[in-house]
C-alpha cells in the first residue's frame, strides 16, 4: 500500500492543505490500496483562516509514507525554531517523494534536505530561504531535483501534485487526476 502524508500545523494555509487533499485522494479511484492522512502534532489545528482542521496522525507518520507533503502558512516561521518539531522527522529523499508549497519549504530546509539545491517559494519567504542556504529560483513556480519538488503560489500545487503522482504512479496517473480538475474544454476526464 501507498501512502501519502500531508503535513499541518497551526496557522497553515487553508487551501494548500485542502487542493492537496482532494487532489491525492483522487488517486483512490485508480489505486484503492492508496492512503492519504493529514498529519500534525495535535489532533485539531486552525488555519490562518480559523478553520479547525481534525488530523489522522502524528508527524512521525511521514517517516514511513512514500509522499510527505507540506503546506504553507504564517506558521511555517515557528515550528522551523523548535528543534524538537524538527527531530521528529527521519526523512529520506532517496526513499521518498518530499514536497512542499511556498513558505512550507522552510521546513525541508531546516530539515537539512535542502543543501546544495536550488528552490522556489513564495516571495515572502525568499530571504527566509536564502538566510537557510538554498538558492532561490524566483522565477519558477515549480522547481524539481530528485525527489524533492518545491512550488511556489497556491495553484502550483497542481503541478506539483501531478509531479509527486508521476513519480509516484506514472504519467497516466498524474494526467487523470489533474485533467479531473481543469475548467471543462481543458481536461475532459472524469475518474469519478
Amino acid at each position: 500500500m501507498k501512502k501519502a502524508t500531508i503535513v499541518t500545523f497551526d496557522k497553515f494555509t487553508d487551501i494548500d492543505i485542502f487542493l492537496a487533499w482532494d487532489l491525492l485522494n483522487r488517486v483512490k479511484f485508480r489505486d484503492r490500496e492508496f492512503q492519504v492522512k493529514i498529519v500534525g502534532t495535535e489532533k485539531i489545528h486552525r488555519s490562518v483562516c480559523g478553520l479547525d482542521l481534525s488530523t489522522h496522525g502524528f508527524i512521525e507518520e511521514c517517516n514511513d509514507a512514500d509522499l510527505v507533503f507540506f503546506g504553507s502558512g504564517p506558521g511555517t516561521r515557528n515550528i522551523i525554531k523548535d528543534a524538537s518539531y524538527l527531530e521528529r522527522f527521519q526523512l529520506n529523499p532517496e526513499k521518498q517523494i518530499i514536497c512542499s508549497m511556498c513558505s512550507g519549504v522552510l521546513i525541508i530546509a531546516s530539515l537539512g534536505h535542502l543543501k546544495g539545491l536550488s528552490a522556489t517559494t513564495y516571495p515572502t519567504a525568499f530571504e527566509e530561504l536564502r538566510n537557510l542556504g538554498v538558492e532561490v529560483l524566483e522565477d519558477k513556480h515549480l522547481v524539481t531535483q530528485g525527489n524533492i519538488g518545491t512550488a511556489a503560489g497556491c495553484l502550483a500545487a497542481v503541478d506539483l501534485i501531478g509531479w509527486a503522482l508521476e513519480k509516484l504512479y506514472d504519467e497516466k496517473v498524474k494526467e487523470d487526476v489533474i485533467a479531473s480538475v481543469l475548467p471543462i474544454g481543458q481536461g475532459q476526464v472524469c475518474i469519478y
